[in-house]
């Protein structure tokens, strides 16, 4: 094999073909990307300098162009901000892999085969109904025959196992805590270590220390599908996940109101800033189904996880509507998926869930 035909070679040319919109140049020549190590196993680890003017998308974009190299078997990108690392470099040697004041940089996320594909659900602001869609997505993926995973991470609202229907507390044996399992999901919350009414009071060491945990110190076995609830914004949790294990994407839910878009939007951002794609968006309580004739009615105004798909240039994975009972099951641990699978909010939620497997399928390895 020709020198120029090697795999680094490769990598080299399909980042020199990528260009920062802002700046005009191509992102390789303009220093964007730092310490490239192609190992022989396919595997390509880089930092990406990413400016605070440069659009969030752009990381997603060479996280693509790389998995699209023939010959990479994987890609880890950890993503930092170019101006913090200008104002740290060292003009001398190499810079000690520190940060200001001796602080150790953020660790990279690492690959954890057995979790199989790990989603993140996550949106802008509470109240969307996040984890209902999460606890039905999990459940619409097992009743398909799909080995799942759900970790509730939303540590200062942990309603997944209520939600789930249990709340014993779990067991731990050889060292690791022993999921609970529900409708056919493995899960693991906070809320079934924690007493109900103990104060959400977490910084975010804390916070690091607890999704890393769940992620590794638990016993999930070999899952197909790892689905992590999220608590909504943009703050420790998010980031603290995405340095701990690699996201293969991430899913926003929204309502259809503009308030609720516009906090979404930025969580989507987010993701997109630390080089982990955006799947698609569901709307939540879209529209109300009456329980006697069937009418539809759009109570909030219509259209906006449509225009939150559009501006994020991803697809609209499916409107949930709201529909009488659909509390009840929540509050008594039975996910309308299972609880009531003909209805209008079920139909809808195993819809999401085959589009959701087929998109991930369509992501490049």
């Amino acid at each position: 094999m020709a020198p120029s035909d090697t795999l680094q070679a490769r990598v080299e040319r399909a980042l020199s073909q990528l260009k920062n919109p802002r700046s005009g140049n191509d992102i390789l020549s303009a220093g964007m990307v730092k310490d490239l190590v192609v190992a022989g196993d396919g595997m390509v680890t880089f930092t990406f300098l990413l400016g605070r003017d440069d659009p969030g998308s752009l990381a997603r974009e060479v996280r693509k162009a790389v998995q699209g190299v023939q010959g990479v078997t994987g890609v880890r990108v950890n993503v930092t901000d170019a101006s913090s690392a200008a104002e740290g470099a060292a003009p001398r040697q190499p810079a000690p892999r520190t940060g200001p004041g001796g602080v150790p940089p953020p660790p990279t996320p690492v690959e954890l085969p057995h979790l199989g594909t790990v989603l993140a659900i996550s949106s802008g602001k509470g109240g969307v109904g996040k984890s209902t869609v999460s606890a039905n997505l999990a459940v619409a993926l097992a009743r398909a025959g799909h080995r799942v995973g759900l970790m509730d991470a939303d540590i200062y609202g942990p309603n997944i196992p209520r939600m789930m229907g249990v709340d014993q507390k779990p067991e731990v044996r050889s060292g690791k805590i022993q999921p609970l399992e529900a409708h056919g999901v493995k899960l693991m919350s906070l809320a079934l270590i924690v007493e109900r009414d103990s104060p959400a009071i977490w910084r975010g060491p804390i916070i690091m220390k607890v999704i890393g945990q769940f992620v590794k110190d638990v016993d999930w076995g070999e899952l197909d599908y790892f689905l992590v609830d999220l608590p909504p914004g943009t703050g420790d949790a998010q980031l603290s996940l995405a340095q701990t294990v690699h996201i293969r994407a991430a899913i926003i839910v929204t309502t259809p109101q503009e308030v609720a878009v516009g906090d979404s939007l930025r969580g989507a951002k987010m993701f997109e800033r630390v080089g982990v794609p955006v799947l698609g968006v569901v709307e939540n309580m879209s529209y109300f189904v009456c329980p006697h004739c069937g009418e539809r009615t759009e109570i909030f105004r219509a259209g906006g996880g449509t225009r939150l798909a559009d501006e994020l240039g991803v697809p609209l994975l499916g409107q949930v509507p709201l529909q009488a009972q659909l509390a009840d099951f929540a509050d008594t641990g039975r996910p309308v998926v299972a609880a009531d699978p003909g209805s209008p909010a079920a139909q809808a939620l195993e819809a999401v869930a085959r589009r959701v497997s087929d998109a991930l399928a369509a992501l490049p390895r």
